[in-house]
């Protein structure tokens, strides 16, 4: 794959996030994706995906910047860096309760890339620090 394709296809999946653009977001990720969920669970396919990405369009109204992307020499895996900027909608399963709450903090994904597609997706971020974060900002 050339970088050109890979990096495309990296900033064209945070801009479908950010646009809130789930046809086209979807359209990016292969029917066996493979999902790691931040301190969650590893998921298959994109159904999963799909009820995933619905519970956090409702609970969080979230943007991303200050997007950083590296690849190896095959260009097959990618590695993003960002800022997710948010707030914080419906409450949800152990953490804190919702009330529009604002965030900053600082995330980051590994990817895999086959067929001009995303294989696998897994993301980082500090929930300490954001819990910490939602817990003193309260709308």
């Amino acid at each position: 794959m050339s970088s050109k394709t890979a990096e495309s296809i990296i900033r064209a999946y945070y801009q479908a996030l950010n646009e809130k653009d789930m046809i086209s977001f979807f359209d990016l990720l292969a029917d066996d994706v493979i999902h790691d969920v931040n301190e969650g669970v590893q998921e298959h396919g994109k159904t999963a995906f799909r009820f995933f990405m619905n519970r956090v369009n409702r609970n969080y109204d979230e943007q991303i910047s200050e997007l950083a992307i590296m690849f190896d020499e095959s260009r097959n895996k990618a590695a993003a860096e960002f800022m997710v900027e948010g707030s914080y909608l419906e409450s949800e399963f152990s953490l804190p309760e919702a009330s529009g709450q604002y965030y900053k903090i600082k995330g980051g994904t590994f990817f895999e890339l086959r067929d001009n597609l995303i294989v696998r997706v897994t993301s980082y971020y500090n929930l300490a620090e954001w819990v910490k974060q939602v817990e003193q900002t309260d709308y």
